[in-house]
């Protein structure tokens, strides 16, 4: 179990993503303050399906797999320190997206795909349950779901438009960056303008 990355992901890398959000002129209706925030949540997404492969090739055994997505999700998770509250609320938004992916590759690496549904019933159950307040509930169905993404199940992003904005639409948004991250991990580049 050697040769494995030194680091997945770094708080040095998080904070240059936070860095570039302090620095620009965020608008989210404009594409490109939503390509960085895409970026953002993509970057860590890739690192989430660059630890799956490391696993899957044997390179990382479970506990070592589930303490590098620990390690992640520490700093991705993290209080971010923005002057600008709704800056705040922007990069909220993407941490809010990306810990479903998180508990699904957790959640992958220690049970394995689940059995039971397709992803799209997973998100409409997901839905039904939010509808019903049962947060806990859509949380575990979509964290289903993302394991059916992970074993290499299509989201069929289409699904999103039909979901009322809230959590569950936000966590379905991360599963689609992990979706995006599965089938082409590769490093997102910070653009320079």
């Amino acid at each position: 179990m050697t040769d494995v990355e030194d680091t997945f992901y770094t708080e040095d890398r998080w904070q240059n993503w936070i860095g570039r959000v302090a620095e620009e002129e965020l608008d989210p209706e404009n594409e490109d303050s939503a390509r960085l925030l895409l970026n953002l949540q993509d970057d860590a997404a890739i690192a989430v399906a660059k630890i799956i492969s490391a696993y899957e090739d044997d390179r990382l055994d479970e506990e070592a797999a589930i303490d590098e997505l620990a390690g992640i999700r520490e700093i991705v998770l993290d209080d971010v320190e923005l002057e600008d509250e709704e800056k705040r609320m922007l990069v909220d938004g993407v941490q809010t997206s990306l810990v479903c992916v998180f508990y699904a590759a957790e959640e992958f690496i220690a049970a394995g795909p689940a059995e039971d549904g397709t992803v799209e019933e997973y998100v409409h159950a997901a839905a039904d349950a939010e509808a019903n307040e049962d947060l806990d509930a859509a949380l575990g169905y979509l964290v289903q779901a993302g394991t059916r993404i992970i074993d290499g199940d299509e989201l069929d992003i289409a699904l999103v438009e039909d979901l009322e904005y809230g959590l569950v639409s936000e966590w379905v948004n991360g599963l689609d960056s992990l979706q995006s991250a599965m089938s082409d991990p590769e490093v997102v580049e910070e653009d320079e303008d």
